[in-house]
């Protein structure tokens, strides 16, 4: 993938040569639909009159055929639009899809993958009717310069007409503009709430939550009908609004017409000629009226993608030199939490992590754990400071070096739909040797040869056909696939059994063997017995960092010297941890 992208407006600018060809067809197209105008007026005011039936066959070959290059021109813009189309999804498709997993990881916008949609919206658009208005909407002044031709007054009275019409159509779409916008937020609002609650469906029907959670999503559904009927109210007076100008428009141009035909200044095959020229001349008008909810909805679907793309792009890294040894500092790092509030999850945090080393983070609940693992990997949002690996800036890192380097067990395990064997690979290249010894470290290989299909089984969408503990050892698997450097586990333990525990303990000792970096949080004690340093966060900060001895020291001198810590003490949970690592080492 290039690492610099265009945004959606640059890619379609790029494509003028396409554009050129498409508006050298249009003005064919224009031209020669004079014919019928011509024609009509001819056999009205020539044919008729003399009976000349040579004339009649003439005009009649010759409309034929004009109308054949008609179709041949019109099908050529058609081509070389489908081509736009295709080159707009080959060249954006890649880079939306890597902006909209970028907007995720940084939690800026509410549903980053519609911008695919909306890729696709745009796409439509522009191989739609909408598009052939917009070209031919320019080619209306050549009709107005035949009408001009026919006579001075029967121009400018169609002129001013015109005007009036495109007038009324502005004045609708800046009326409509606004509710349109309350639609879509109300959709996306609505989309959103249900996309996560589907999420939880075992949990809601378990504990009885359906009912309040459809109350709450009725009343997400009844704002989107609320904006969508106010916004179809309006619609529908701005279109019989612009049908009544438009039947005004007819109207107005024949009697006018008409007029100069009783004074002698036009014939009746003009009279004619006037009608039908006027009728192509409002055409792509209509045309634009009749689309024009698609037109802002293209437009307003190119503004997402641009957005998305511009303010998500990747970052420009250079190729990693060498492979990575593991070595990890924090320095001053702060972290906040994405969205509007930002409250201050991290204050200050400065800790360094070696090769070979395993250590474990303890603190209460709500100390910022889990952001601070995340933050170890280059994948929360909003941090301050600096965060190096090997000396290196993590963001400076090219994630396809990095990526293989670190091992990441989060709290919550997702697997992704797929085999057993692609999920240990992070979905690349399967490497049998390496799948197989991932999944040895896990002590997960005798447990996937009972499947039926082994490591070819699938898992379902999101590891659903799996224990909960299965999907946590199919997930350390997946940390230690490819022996990576870097491995940070977020409650490892949470489902595991004894033999799952076990195993991970096992795992621990091979990583700190082969000289890996191992970070691990945790509760349970047990997993105290492979630790070489222990990290004690509260409230957002580090109360101790240290060797294990260091912590019983510590822990004894503050027994020896204080008072016992009180329940509602926000240090409660560090003491005891202090004490379980001093009950260990005892």
């Amino acid at each position: 993938m290039t690492e610099v992208r265009s945004t959606l407006r640059s890619t379609v600018l790029a494509c003028k040569g396409e554009f050129m060809a498409v508006g050298i067809f249009s003005l064919v197209t224009n031209v020669l639909m004079l014919v019928p105008a011509l024609f009509v007026m001819h056999i009205t005011d020539s044919v008729l009159v003399n009976r000349n039936e040579m004339t009649l066959l003439f005009l009649t070959l010759t409309a034929v055929w004009m109308f054949c290059m008609v179709s041949v021109a019109e099908w050529s813009r058609s081509r070389v639009l489908a081509r736009v189309s295709t080159r707009l999804d080959t060249e954006l498709a890649g880079p939306l899809f890597d902006g909209a997993f970028r907007a995720r990881l940084a939690q800026t916008v509410p549903e980053p993958a519609r911008a695919l949609a909306d890729l696709t919206l745009v796409r439509q658009f522009l191989t739609g009717h909408a598009i052939f208005a917009f070209f031919d909407l320019p080619w209306t002044l050549l009709y107005l310069g035949v009408l001009f031709a026919l006579h001075p007054v029967l121009g400018s009275g169609c002129l001013v007409l015109a005007v009036l019409q495109a007038l009324l159509t502005l004045w609708s779409q800046r009326r409509e503009r606004a509710p349109s916008a309350l639609v879509v937020e109300a959709e996306t609002a609505q989309r959103v709430f249900t996309s996560n609650k589907l999420q939880n469906v075992e949990v809601v029907e378990a504990m009885g939550m359906f009912p309040q959670l459809c109350f709450r999503w009725l009343q997400r559904h009844a704002a989107w009908l609320k904006a969508r009927a106010a916004a179809a109210r309006l619609a529908h007076v701005n279109e019989a609004l612009n049908g009544y100008g438009r039947h005004l428009l007819h109207t107005g141009a024949v009697a006018l017409a008409a007029w100069l035909v009783t004074r002698g200044e036009l014939s009746a095959g003009g009279m004619l000629a006037v009608y039908m020229l006027i009728l192509r001349a409002l055409t792509p008008v209509e045309s634009l009226l009749t689309s024009w909810r698609g037109l802002s909805a293209a437009k307003q679907a190119m503004g997402r993608v641009d957005a998305l793309l511009a303010n998500h792009r990747a970052p420009r890294t250079a190729a990693s030199v060498e492979p990575a040894r593991g070595r990890l500092v924090l320095q001053a790092v702060n972290a906040q939490a994405p969205g509007p509030a930002r409250a201050r999850i991290l204050h200050e945090v400065t800790l360094s992590f070696e090769p070979g080393t395993v250590t474990t983070v303890l603190g209460p609940s709500g100390a910022g754990k889990s952001t601070l693992a995340r933050v170890m990997l280059g994948i929360w949002p909003q941090v301050t400071g600096a965060v190096t690996l090997d000396d290196r800036p993590l963001e400076t890192w090219r994630r396809e070096d990095l990526g293989p380097a670190l091992g990441y067990l989060p709290q919550d395990v997702e697997l992704m739909d797929g085999t057993f064997a692609e999920n240990i690979a992070r979905f690349g290249l399967v490497d049998p040797a390496q799948v197989v010894a991932a999944a040895k470290a896990a002590s997960l290989h005798e447990v996937i040869l009972r499947f039926p299909k082994g490591y070819d089984t699938p898992v379902g969408e999101r590891g659903s056909l799996l224990a909960g503990g299965l999907r946590q050892r199919i997930g350390l698997a997946r940390a230690l696939y490819g022996s990576p450097v870097l491995v940070v586990l977020d409650e490892p333990n949470a489902h595991l059994d004894d033999v799952g525990e076990a195993a991970l303990l096992q795992a621990l000792q091979g990583l700190r063997h082969r000289g890996a970096t191992v970070v691990m949080v945790t509760h349970e004690k047990r997993l105290l017995s492979v630790t070489d340093r222990v990290v004690i966060l509260n409230q957002g900060r580090v109360h101790f960092a240290g060797s294990m001895e260091e912590l019983v020291r510590s822990a004894a001198d503050e027994q020896d010297g204080g008072s016992p810590p009180l329940l509602g003490d926000p240090e409660h949970q560090e003491r005891s941890d202090q004490a379980q690592a001093r009950s260990l080492h005892a």
